[in-house]
């Protein structure tokens, strides 16, 4: 199948033009120094996305406060005290025309042992499932809180835009806090931000906004939102579509479908094309250019998700780390589809205990390898990025797991 479709430009209501179709995904680097700022590692791999064809590049996790961490190495924009090293990443995501979107995050009780001792969340309502005790037990947020965090997030946004980025994307998926105050698993509160999802989704109306009138309406602003977090309790897809519909309302430049949390970690997964069919649905019920992640690798998938669905943009991740060329190899027809490495340590328990973290952990170590001007190494042993788990989060890393 020809790959022309690929390589349309996409111009959203603002005039803004994106050249092509593709985009990174943001994933987990782990590459900021001990003050939380880009380093040249970090700032080199963007470079070697922008040059090799992509069309917008999202950045990873960038916090908008230090005591909440959602992992160690973690960027965090509180000011404007790092703009000098920010706008060097910015020029270097926007290399060869592309665009470079920072993500914006806050992980309420997504932030580990390891970095936070006391999260914050909507609710007091401890993480579980299998990764539960790698996190203290959240306490509920005050009303001064939420509204700080609501002005932190805007913050950040106006720090970005001032640093070069060309656009920002508001996390509200994978169980982090604007997931958990969608959530009515997570979120229990009898406030203006709690309770019917028309309170629950006011946290990020109030995110959003903010960011829109600090920002201007010719910059590009994305939400990532779950299709739904797994669980009969939680967000649930009749939820994600009237929050998309309400975001679409209020005039958002661009969705990306995304899905699930660390209790229900669909994200992790390994499948191809985890979340394009509630991602056609919604695409036709709303203006809005909808993005779909997870799980790109096959050529006539991505042709065929852009060629006979609505959906607008295809995100691709984990492939484009091990192939940052990728792009401009479908352009010339020289792409081959790609298998990524099923990693294991060949002891079981460790890795049904550690199975997803390790692929993170894999992952960082190959974004590493991009930022030193090295090749990706492929291999499927488990034991390297298991070491770089126990070394970052240290005891905490194999503190007991429930089932």
């Amino acid at each position: 199948m020809p790959a022309e479709k690929l390589f349309e430009p996409l111009t959203f209501k603002n005039g803004v033009i994106i050249k092509n179709r593709l985009y990174k995904g943001a994933m987990s680097e782990g590459m900021a120094d001990k003050t939380h700022r880009p380093t040249m590692e970090l700032i080199n791999a963007y470079k070697r996305w922008a040059d090799g064809g992509i069309g917008i590049s999202i950045t990873g996790n960038v916090m908008i406060d230090r005591r909440y961490l959602g992992e160690p190495g973690n960027v965090v924009i509180e000011d404007e005290r790092d703009l000098d090293i920010l706008k060097d990443w910015s020029e270097a995501g926007k290399q060869n025309n592309s665009h470079i979107w920072m993500q914006i995050n806050h992980p309420g009780k997504q932030s580990p042992k390891s970095v936070s001792k006391q999260p914050v969340a909507p609710s007091a309502i401890p993480i579980s499932g299998s990764a539960g005790s790698a996190f203290n037990p959240p306490r509920e947020m005050t009303l001064n809180e939420i509204q700080d965090t609501i002005n932190r997030f805007i913050k950040t946004a106006i720090v970005a835009k001032k640093a070069g980025f060309t656009g920002v994307q508001i996390h509200g998926a994978h169980g982090y806090l604007i997931s958990q105050f969608l959530s009515s698993r997570d979120n229990i509160r009898h406030d203006e931000y709690g309770g019917s999802l028309e309170k629950r989704m006011q946290f990020l109306i109030d995110i959003y906004t903010g960011m829109r009138a600090a920002l201007g309406e010719k910059f590009p602003i994305s939400l990532k939102i779950n299709s739904t977090d797994f669980d009969d309790k939680g967000f649930s897809f009749e939820d994600s579509i009237a929050v998309i519909k309400k975001m679409d309302e209020l005039g958002m430049n661009h969705i990306e479908i995304s899905g699930g949390d660390y209790e229900k970690p669909e994200m992790m997964g390994e499948g191809e094309v985890y979340f394009l069919d509630y991602a056609k649905k919604i695409s036709s019920e709303v203006d809005t250019p909808i993005a779909v992640i997870g799980g790109f690798r096959k050529k006539d998938s991505m042709i065929h998700a852009i060629t006979h669905t609505d959906v607008s943009m295809i995100g691709i991740a984990r492939a484009l780390v091990l192939n940052p060329q990728l792009p401009n190899q479908l352009k010339a027809n020289t792409y081959q589809d790609m298998t990524l490495p099923r990693l294991t340590t060949g002891v079981k328990v460790l890795d049904k205990m550690f199975g997803g973290f390790i692929g993170i952990s894999y992952y960082e170590q190959q974004i590493r390898r991009l930022g030193n001007h090295k090749s990706p190494k492929v291999h499927q042993n488990a034991w390297s990025p298991l070491f770089d788990i126990a070394k970052i989060h240290g005891p905490y890393a194999f503190t007991k797991r429930r089932r």
